[in-house]
């Protein structure tokens, strides 16, 4: 290790990846980054590049046996990440991996017992934890400021068009997966509970082009149910919106109600007689949760030098995975689900 730091691996060198890796080389104390691996050589090549000439691979596997590397970011397309970090945590690394955790419960207990088994950390990039606003939100509720909750209502929006292969559901999990699992697994930290009823629905809006090849995709979702100590919760789910990154959280209590999360790129309104009042809209999840970004990276190191537990755990990730899961299978089936 240099100076005795940790030496990372990025695993996955799309736009997170890469924010995670520009934090370790520039930001977090007590890390430095090793190498970087992505399946196309030209992704890999530049980002190794832009984080100063470090080693890249195209094959994870060939990073297991290499003693300077003590941790990994796993941020690959999800149905690669439960063999990796399986593979990871028998090479006695340290795991970040992204939401979502993997495709299905039965991979997330495969990972959680690997780790648990070999005793290296797993962490789990639900950013949101990390967010200060977040964070308050949730001592706000904890020191009963609006009361006992009644229902949480969340939402996430994305803008860009999905990435060929997220329109395969079987490969993607759909955006229930891709966006929502944020809004899953904050709705669980905000009620402290576990999720009783699902029902969900879904439709194909803005790329009906691909109805035909396929016609399980929605671009559009809205769940609703109850938790199991009674609370009510309502998500919905968007991608292609293209008007901006819109992510909020309300909490409606029996004496008030949090509202947490923002639209607004800059304090900023401009006023004219042409075009009335206007304020730039966040158009990207990177924009909004930048210092979130940084906090999770801190704190995975944090875990592993102090030997501490993750502030959002494989348990996290696998219960929101459960729930995609249950979520999907109401939009096929169109009915209630109880769990």
């Amino acid at each position: 290790m240099q100076d005795k730091k940790i030496g990372i691996c990025l695993i996955g060198a799309g736009r997170a990846g890469m924010i995670h890796a520009n934090n370790y080389k520039n930001i977090v104390a007590g890390a430095y980054m090793a190498a970087v691996v992505d399946a196309v050589e030209d992704a890999a090549k530049a980002a190794a590049s832009e984080l100063g000439g470090i080693r890249y691979y195209t094959d994870y596997k060939d990073i297991l046996g290499d003693d300077e590397i003590k941790a990994v970011v796993v941020v690959a397309p999800t149905n690669l990440h439960k063999q990796i970090v399986v593979d990871c945590a028998n090479a006695g690394k340290h795991i970040f991996c992204e939401k979502p955790m993997a495709m299905n419960a039965e991979e997330c207990d495969e990972m959680i017992r690997a780790c648990e088994e070999n005793n290296v950390k797993l962490q789990i990039g639900f950013m949101r934890r990390h967010d200060e606003s977040f964070i308050r939100a949730k001592e706000m509720i904890k020191s009963g400021a609006i009361g006992d909750i009644v229902m949480i209502r969340s939402c996430t929006r994305g803008p860009s068009k999905p990435r060929p292969w997220m329109f395969d559901i079987k490969k993607s999990n759909g955006i229930l997966a891709e966006l929502n699992s944020h809004d899953i697994d904050c709705i669980r930290w905000f009620a402290e509970s576990e999720f009783m009823t699902i029902f969900a629905t879904g439709g194909n809006f803005r790329n009906r082009e691909v109805a035909e090849e396929y016609p399980d995709y929605y671009d559009n979702m809205v769940m609703s149910g109850v938790m199991e100590n009674g609370i009510q919760y309502s998500i919905d789910g968007a991608a292609y919106v293209q008007y901006g990154y819109d992510a909020k959280v309300e909490i409606v209590g029996t004496k008030g109600v949090l509202q947490v999360g923002r639209s607004d790129a800059q304090f900023l309104k401009c006023t004219t007689v042409d075009s009335g009042t206007s304020t730039p809209f966040i158009t990207s999840w990177m924009t909004l949760f930048k210092e979130a970004y940084l906090e999770e990276d801190i704190q995975f190191i944090n875990c592993i030098l102090e030997g501490t537990q993750p502030k959002v755990t494989g348990l996290d990730g696998k219960m929101a995975v459960r729930v995609v899961e249950l979520g999907n299978q109401s939009i096929a089936q169109k009915k209630l689900i109880e769990l």
